[in-house]
């Protein structure tokens, strides 16, 4: 069901994929974070691509043994913000956006190297890396609390009463659809996987 299912030929791609998209997701967070005036991050060493600052052990654990698992989050004082709303956007924005970045960057290698053939060893691994975070990116966006979307809703909806109970009923909501994901039936992958394939295809050609 998780990682732990696969080959360890697989493992031996998807580990270090996942965990640098984590990290550089995370890092993305708190380097924004900074930049806005809100240095939290940088004195609880968040500011660096180190895994073991960015990851959570028990979401990492899940992660390997269910398949569905979190990082621990970038803190944020938003009173060291000169525009909270505007800039908290920015921030959570940050992660899905980096590795929307790494995934272009990586289909740019891919289309180069299946052109020119330079080592067809690499197109598979690139596959992944490119799945991975495009995966990551959308299920960011996904506008339930405690995701990144959650933060583009004051953009959409402007009744401060059904903000609060979004905020209040978004992780139940988000574990509800992972406990049917785990049990097979698959409305959260559907919500993910759609996009991922229209992007993967736009990026990559494949």
């Amino acid at each position: 069901m998780g990682i732990a299912s696969l080959s360890i030929e697989l493992q031996l791609i998807l580990i270090p994929t996942i965990l640098f998209a984590l990290t550089f997701h995370e890092y993305a967070h708190a380097r924004v974070a900074y930049i806005l005036g809100d240095y939290t991050s940088y004195y609880q060493n968040r500011m660096n691509l180190n895994p073991f600052n960015h990851l959570d052990p028990f979401g990492t654990f899940a992660l390997y043994f269910l398949g569905f698992g979190w990082a621990k989050p970038v803190p944020v004082n938003i009173q060291n913000l000169s525009n909270p709303r505007k800039d908290m956007m920015m921030i959570a924005m940050a992660g899905p956006a980096s590795n929307m970045f790494l995934a272009f960057a990586a289909s740019i290698i891919y289309r180069l190297n299946f052109f020119l053939q330079i080592n067809e060893s690499f197109i598979f691994p690139l596959e992944i890396f490119i799945q991975i975070n495009i995966v990551l990116a959308i299920f960011n966006l996904i506008p339930l609390n405690p995701l990144d979307g959650s933060r583009i809703l004051p953009l959409l909806v402007k009744n401060p009463n059904t903000l609060y109970k979004i905020e209040l009923y978004g992780p139940r909501l988000l574990i509800g659809l992972v406990i049917l994901n785990l049990i097979g039936i698959p409305i959260l992958s559907t919500l993910i996987l759609t996009p991922v394939s229209i992007i993967f295809y736009f990026l990559t050609g494949a």
